[in-house]
Formats: structure tokens, sequence, C-alpha cells
């Protein structure tokens, strides 16, 4: 676990946004393209529509998001979806817990 990219990921607002919408994928039940069926996770045409930015500008956020381990994305297609890892995020909990 990097904790330092954990800490780097969770600095920006959007990000925190992201992570948050992840955990109730019903948030993204606007049907479209890529489909409702979150069984895979939430395709990132989903993602992108959260805070009015551009593709490039979220693509970054996702990024940044998996580098630090906190999504996981599965390519299906010609989608990418993303969920959580909720394992890792509670390592980082407890991490926190134990830290602070």
């Amino acid at each position: 676990m990097d904790t330092e990219a954990i800490y780097k990921a969770l600095a920006n607002p959007i990000r925190r946004q992201i992570l948050q919408c992840l955990k109730d994928p019903e948030h993204f039940l606007s049907a479209d393209e890529c489909g409702n069926d979150f069984s895979r996770g939430v395709c990132a045409g989903h993602i992108e529509k959260i805070g009015n930015l551009s593709q490039s500008t979220m693509s970054n956020h996702l990024s940044v998001l998996q580098q630090a381990g906190l999504i996981q994305a599965t390519k299906y297609g010609q989608w990418s979806y993303f969920s959580r890892n909720e394992v890792l995020i509670q390592e980082f909990l407890q991490h926190l817990q134990h830290s602070l």
C-alpha cells in the first residue's frame, strides 16, 4: 500500500467525489450507450458526467485513483469499467486509525 499516493489521490475533491459515487453505483442510473448493469463496475462514460470536466481531465483523475490502488479498471469490449478497491480502502482506514 502506497500511502503517499493514496493521500495525493484523496487530496482532490473531484477524486473523492468519484470514490463516493462509485460506492453507490445506482447514482449512475441514467441509461446510455454503456448501459446500467454495474456488475462489471461503472462505465467511464458515466463517470465523466460527474464534474462537467473534459474527458482528458477526468481520465487523469481516474488514472491517479487507479495508480493509488483505490479503484480497479476492467476492459469489456470498447468500454472501461471502474470499481472501488474495497480491500485497499479498508486497509488504508485501518492504517489511519493506528497512525493518527
